[in-house]
């Protein structure tokens, strides 16, 4: 598995061949680029996966985070326009898919691109979005919210040798997500798919489905088994939607 560092932003899963189509995956808060790993050639040799690599984890750990969602969103866009030369989907999941909603703005506005599909899982449209339950400023909070949504960021923090070690960019993407506060939905340039998890405790059906007040090129909603990371262990469903989809999305 080809693995390539072109950007500190970016990590690249070379595609055996020439890219059909690039998938910038977008990780949730306090997740790192390593989430999507497993994706690296889920979709064929003609798919190269992208991954988003923040500040503050893995090969970036003694790098300072950045003030905002928006802030991310600009280094973000401008690292993505390396790899233009052939269509771009994006993939993100809970905080990720924010950015992926603010980087998709910023290429129309500033570049005049436009992704071929904006796959977003586990997160409000901007015009919905709510304070976290969790508050970034008392650590043990911030804890127990990880705990309570699950995932393998959970059984980290439960290993006290590891949690001093990546506390801290947990702590810093909650601030960015419940700092980024609600404002109008901006209709998007490309075919939006919400995805979520029927037993997310935080989110339903309902809530995903008004991603489609910003999608006027066309939307859909799947809902899988599982929680708010349901992506762990409905991975094969997934990603087998996302193929069919990306198919789709170069045909047309």
């Amino acid at each position: 598995m080809a693995v390539a560092t072109d950007s500190v932003w970016i990590r690249r899963y070379a595609s055996p061949l020439k890219p059909r189509i690039r998938l910038l995956c977008l990780p949730h808060a306090g997740g790192a680029a390593s989430f999507f790993h497993s994706w690296a050639h889920a979709f064929g040799n003609d798919v190269e996966v992208l991954a988003a690599c923040y500040p503050g984890r893995q090969h970036r750990i003694n790098e300072p985070g950045l003030p905002s969602i928006e802030a991310m969103a600009d280094e973000l866009t401008e690292e993505i326009l390396a790899y233009a030369d052939a269509p771009l989907a994006f993939f993100g999941h809970s905080m990720g898919a924010t950015l992926a909603y603010e980087i998709t703005l910023r290429l129309q506005r500033r570049h005049a691109a436009v992704p071929t599909a904006l796959l977003l899982s586990s997160r409000e449209p901007p015009h919905r979005v709510t304070p976290l339950d969790a508050d970034p400023d008392d650590p043990a909070s911030v804890v127990a919210e990880v705990h309570r949504l699950g995932g393998t960021d959970s059984e980290i923090l439960a290993d006290p040798d590891l949690r001093d070690l990546v506390l801290p960019a947990v702590i810093a993407d909650f601030r960015l997500v419940n700092d980024y506060a609600a404002r109008p939905g901006m209709p998007l340039p490309c075919p939006v798919v919400a995805y979520v998890g029927d037993a997310d405790p935080d989110l339903d059906g309902d809530v995903m489905q008004a991603w489609g007040d910003v999608a006027p090129e066309g939307f859909d909603l799947v809902t899988l088994p599982g929680d708010h990371f349901y992506l762990v262990d409905r991975e094969a469903e997934l990603t087998a939607d996302i193929r069919t989809r990306l198919r789709s999305a170069t045909r047309a």
